[in-house]
């Protein structure tokens, strides 16, 4: 069982790492991955008994409170079966969650603006606290010092230290509140005061200038929920009434008034509609739809108004995939983003545990070379130096800045018109040399129509078309798509689809044979075989060849600039997979620029070619999403073209172009490139600087102020350099 949770109170991307390792420690949890940025937990989980645990565990980890662990049923009346139950719990789920997101900004402006006048308030009384040397003496001077100095510790470091005390309770140590108290109280105790101050004041600003940075990605998140529409106008009974759209049903018509966003996808009624598709697509550009066209819902409508039908509900719209596959795509999480968890969980303890040589192995060796006497030497000093090894300690730079830029990434994508499903398919996307390609429906447009009908004489071209159209009437193929225009009186049987062959039917007790050559030869059954560039259909009655008819679809038009932008991008070999006959895929191949052609390929021989690929490198395979199924699921990274309303290309694909426009295949790559390259930049740089500190702190030239102003200084520069993706 899998369920993805909602959680509130998650501030800390330590704390986020260490409530993971917890809950995957439970019995009967088989895995669990939380995402920081949008506090969602994805747990899979043997029973309820098991979840119930789950819950339990959250709930009891600091602030943290799950907030949809509800069970995914519902008594209301009106929910007759388990499916209309589930679909009514899915609606209230998501009603609570989008509720909580208005209530949690509320909250989060508030405890900014509490923070920051706490932190107004710490800094006030330490400037008195320091300019007291100068006015008082004596006496009172360390007793107003030492209270302006109590007042403001207090002020920024009490939640710092009633964290610290909860988590020794539990038995949690080496997290970032106990590594900023020991630091704080110690330059306390060894007389730096004013110092131990200022370590809690620049930690607590950092702190809340994290926050702002990841509540500002938390934002860019629920901007996305904008393109969901709050209600939908259904026409019942003659009279319009607002509904959610939630409840519209496959069938209803609705009307989309004039810049309202389309509810969920459907076909127009109306003669014709105008479209701004920018919140799907990113392009800011406008789209004529005429009647009998689908239109995807998180469109605006900017014409007049218009009626439609619905096409497919909410959850399995446009807009409800968008938000769906955004919402919890970090949940899948990049190589990167598994090595900083380990690497911090390893890294912060050994840290420590050198401050602790550090503060008294090293005075006392110092005593012993030194003065030969065995005696802590400069103890004061070599603490102090301890002091900033645990304050440099603190692996926040990375276990927040490296999934922040994955979050970011994942959402420009999202904004240029790709869904890509989690974090890892980014991060390997950003590292392919080989992209191959399905042709019909993604290099072509996958639109077929009949170009010539040449029957054998036994038939005229009338008869020939309309016996192959109701053969192809039971096919699935996108081929049948040119015949079904075509109205016919035959009527077919025993409809018996071959992949990647043809299909084969009885009419009037006759078999009739309808496909590729190897279909014939097969059955073995005589044909006049033909050179075309064109898709050849061959037609056998019985044992009788009727004739062939040529199908054709036209080549998209951005698909030669996309396979010239790839090349430039580096990209090492360019590969066109395809089931069609050889003439016809060379022709198309040396249209659009890709000159490594496979032809003729069963799906099972696609299967083993798209594996004979992947030893060269990382592949990236772009088809229809349903047709090529198996082949996606062995790519590396699978990406499908814009068919949202089919389950079958969401369910097969780690990317999907939304708008159906292989053009956003190089911008995908790019995102993904550039996404990676950042990943990278902030992992070395806070490493590098870390370790620059941490060898200024042993050698006594860096201040456990400077300290913790360098280590702010890097995890706000990390934060920073992680938005550029969004760029």
């Amino acid at each position: 069982m899998k369920k993805i949770l909602q959680l509130q109170g998650l501030d800390c991307a330590g704390c986020a790492a260490e409530l993971e390792r917890k809950i995957s420690k439970l019995e009967g949890v088989s895995s669990a991955s939380i995402a920081f940025v949008n506090q969602k937990l994805t747990v899979e989980y043997q029973n309820e008994e098991t979840l119930q645990k789950i819950i339990n565990e959250v709930n009891a980890f600091e602030e943290v409170q799950v907030i949809n662990g509800q069970s995914s049923t519902c008594t209301c009346a009106h929910c007759h079966t388990h499916e209309h139950a589930h679909e009514h719990a899915h609606e209230h789920e998501h009603q609570h969650v989008h509720a909580h997101h208005h209530e949690d900004n509320h909250e989060e402006n508030n405890a900014f603006k509490k923070a920051w006048l706490l932190i107004a308030l710490s800094t006030v009384f330490l400037i008195f606290g320091y300019v007291s040397r100068y006015i008082f003496t004596g006496a009172f001077e360390k007793i107003f010092g030492g209270i302006c100095c109590f007042i403001a510790y207090i002020a920024v470091g009490y939640p710092v230290l009633n964290s610290t005390i909860k988590n020794l309770r539990k038995g949690k140590i080496f997290d970032e509140n106990f590594l900023m108290t020991i630091a704080s109280l110690g330059a306390i105790v060894i007389g730096e005061t004013g110092e131990g101050v200022l370590v809690m004041l620049l930690y607590q600003i950092g702190e809340t200038l994290q926050a702002i940075a990841v509540g500002s990605s938390r934002t860019s998140l629920r901007e996305l929920m904008e393109l969901k529409s709050e209600w939908a106008t259904l026409i019942k009974n003659g009279k319009q009434v607002k509904i959610k759209p939630e409840e519209l049903k496959v069938g209803d018509i609705i009307v989309v008034k004039d810049g309202e966003k389309i509810p969920v996808d459907g076909i127009l009624l109306s003669e014709k509609a105008i479209l701004d598709t920018k919140s799907l697509t990113g392009e800011a550009q406008l789209k004529t739809v005429v009647q009998g066209e689908e239109m995807l819902s998180g469109c605006i409508n900017t014409g007049g108004m218009y009626e439609m039908k619905v096409l497919r509900p909410y959850q399995d719209s446009a807009v409800g995939r968008i938000l769906d596959m955004v919402e919890n795509a970090s949940a899948g999480k990049a190589k990167p983003e598994k090595f900083i968890t380990k690497f911090a969980r390893f890294y912060t303890p050994i840290v420590c545990c050198f401050a602790v040589f550090v503060a008294f192995f090293l005075p006392l060796l110092n005593g012993i070379i030194v003065d030969g006497t065995l005696y802590f030497k400069d103890i004061a000093r070599w603490v102090q130096t301890a002091l900033t090894f645990l304050v440099i300690s603190c692996p926040c730079a990375l276990i927040i800045s490296v999934p922040l830029t994955y979050f970011s990434g994942i959402g420009a994508c999202a904004k240029n018109g790709i869904l890509v499903k989690g974090a890892t398919y980014l991060d390997t996307a950003a590292t392919a040399k080989i992209v191959a390609f399905d042709k019909t429906g993604t290099l072509t447009e996958g639109n077929f129509e009949i170009i010539s009908i040449s029957p054998t004489g036994k038939l005229t071209e009338k008869e020939l078309v309309e016996l192959v159209a109701a053969v192809e009437r039971g096919s699935a193929h996108p081929i049948a798509q040119a015949f079904v225009n075509v109205n016919t009186s035959f009527i077919a049987e025993n409809v018996k689809e071959v992949s990647g062959k043809g299909v084969i039917a009885t009419i009037n007790d006759e078999q009739i044979f309808v496909g590729n050559e190897q279909l014939m030869k097969e059955n073995g059954l005589w044909i006049i075989e033909k050179q075309s560039a064109y898709t050849l259909i061959y037609v056998v009655k019985n044992t009788q060849f009727l004739g062939w008819i040529e199908i054709g679809d036209k080549l998209r038009a951005e698909s030669e600039n996309v396979i010239s932008t790839l090349k430039k991008m580096g990209m090492k070999r360019l590969v066109m997979l395809t089931g069609d006959r050889e003439e016809r895929a060379i022709k198309i191949g040396n249209e659009v620029g890709v000159y490594e052609v496979n032809s003729n390929l069963l799906p099972d021989q696609k299967l083993k070619r798209a594996e004979e690929l992947k030893k060269d490198g990382v592949l990236i395979y772009v088809g229809d999403g349903v047709n090529d199924a198996p082949v996606m699921v062995t790519a590396d990274v699978a990406v499908s073209m814009g068919t949202l309303g089919s389950a079958a290309a969401i369910e097969a694909s780690d990317m999907v172009l939304i708008s159906d426009d292989l053009g956003a295949l190089p911008k995908g790559v790019q995102i993904a490139r550039k996404t990676r390259k950042i990943v990278l930049q902030n992992i070395i740089f806070s490493i590098i600087m870390k370790t620059l500190f941490m060898a200024l702190g042993l050698v006594g030239v860096l201040p456990l102020w400077l300290a913790v102003f360098a280590d702010v200084g890097v995890m706000l520069l990390a934060v920073c350099n992680s938005f550029r993706v969004r760029l």
